[in-house]
């Protein structure tokens, strides 16, 4: 028997707000995520100017579960036994025979068959969500920039790019109004927000009113993450959620000790003393999932609380909230919109079509057409062998961290609480905890195979 979930059965309900409680009108924001990159780059670190100019169809080469290989500026796709499925150095893809003699049949040399393996390393770097995008099509244009002028060191340029994080995302920026991307999202949060749908409203008021303790534990610091709620929830947010959390710096929240990482208070958004435990409700800034715990006991008046966790990176969000803190988790997958034969759920409502000028972007949910699918790809079989199907390393981390994977909240905030979706587990098919439907490239489970 397959395994089920049901939100009834959960005592406390978390959320992750950016991709998660907060969708993006993602051409747009990715637009200005890479603005804000490739201005900084050019103005402050000197790169050539061609990095400004970004055409439509260059929007393509993004894809999430690329690895970026620091050490030699090429990008690779994994299979699920960590084998390259795919690569490019910068954006040109490898041909086949370069790619044969390159990676062979054997291990990425980073790979770990531990499929939590680090994401993130002074050598590799993964992209898992959609913040990470654009930066992952800027880093490929650089190594191209740097191939073409031929540079004695052209791939040491992750510093640069980690100079403009914290030129663009510092925790004063918002404040403080500077970089690119925070002004500009509060002159126009319209653009860049959609604004949570009634029946996802009315989802959260009915958790509430069954009883449930709901959570905002979010990496955004507090100043933007009121303004993102206010946006998409209305003035009135805060009495749907007994607990925020934000700065929250996953996934340090759910992988380190409290002594690593205790909550601190807030005063007009700035952080104040470091606290010895967790006493009561409220809205706080850092901390760690040991010391929420306590405190989700105290409030249920049980000693092991049922906790579900919804969010949209794996590496953030699902992976340490299952590993380290053994919570069911909902993965917010909008590759589900955009993996059904290339043909997406449009990802902007109705009313804002043609609002903002300029030609299309691909919307990063949708299918590239250099990368392939998100979930599978095909190896070439030898001579007088047919192609075989595999797992891609991304979609075999989404059946084993996962407790399902739905495209966003507004899929099930219509469904009964005590709805029974089928989960993933070992019992079952890998394509089983997707709702309302696996990815079309999944439903012909039979033919894939796990080399």
């Amino acid at each position: 028997m397959a395994q089920h979930f049901s939100l009834a059965a959960c005592d406390v309900v978390g959320f992750d707000l950016d991709h998660t409680l907060c969708r993006y009108n993602l051409p747009e924001s990715a637009r200005l995520i890479y603005n804000s990159f490739a201005q900084f780059l050019v103005k402050e670190k000197g790169y050539d100017k061609e990095l400004l100019t970004v055409t439509p169809e260059d929007w393509d080469f993004c894809c999430k579960g690329l690895a970026l290989d620091l050490e030699d500026g090429n990008f690779i796709k994994l299979a699920d036994n960590g084998t390259v499925l795919r690569a490019s150095h910068g954006t040109k893809m490898l041909a086949p025979e370069v790619l044969a003699e390159e990676y062979g049949r054997k291990e990425w040399k980073h790979f770990m068959p531990d499929s939590g393996m680090a994401c993130r390393s002074g050598k590799y770097y993964f992209y898992d969500n959609y913040f990470d995008l654009p930066g992952a099509l800027l880093c490929a244009r650089v190594v191209d920039s740097l191939t073409k002028n031929n540079c004695q060191k052209p791939f040491d340029f992750w510093k640069d790019i980690v100079a403009g994080i914290q030129h663009n995302y510092k925790m004063s920026a918002f404040k403080e109004n500077c970089g690119i991307y925070f002004p500009e999202i509060k002159r126009d949060p319209g653009r860049y927000l959609h604004t949570c749908p009634e029946s996802v409203k009315k989802w959260l008021r009915q958790l509430k009113n069954a009883g449930k303790i709901l959570m905002l534990i979010t990496s955004s610091h507090s100043d933007y993450c009121r303004l993102l709620c206010e946006y998409i929830l209305g003035n009135d947010f805060e009495y749907l959620f007994d607990i925020v959390i934000t700065n929250a710096l996953k996934p340090g929240f759910f992988s380190h000790l409290p002594s690593q990482r205790p909550f601190r208070t807030l005063e007009n958004d700035e952080e104040q003393e470091a606290l010895p435990s967790l006493d009561k409700p409220g809205w706080y800034s850092q901390g760690n999932a040991v010391h929420l715990y306590e405190l989700l006991k105290k409030m249920t008046g049980k000693p092991e609380p049922k906790v579900v966790y919804f969010g949209d990176s794996m590496h953030s969000d699902i992976f340490p909230a299952c590993h380290y803190s053994n919570w069911e988790t909902v993965l917010i997958l909008e590759e589900l919109r955009g993996d059904r034969d290339g043909k997406p759920e449009d990802s902007e409502p109705l009313e804002k079509k043609g609002k903002y000028e300029g030609p299309k972007a691909k919307p990063l949910n949708r299918l590239s057409k250099k990368w392939g699918s998100f979930f599978i790809d095909s190896v070439s079989g030898l001579e007088n062998t047919e192609d075989s199907l595999v797992y891609t390393w991304s979609c075999k981390r989404i059946s084993a961290y996962s407790t399902i994977a739905i495209p966003s909240i507004e899929a099930i905030a219509e469904l009964p609480l005590d709805y029974k979706f089928t989960s993933f587990s070992s019992n079952s098919s890998k394509s089983a905890g997707y709702y309302p439907n696996p990815p079309l490239v999944l439903s012909n489970d039979g033919k894939l195979t796990t080399k």
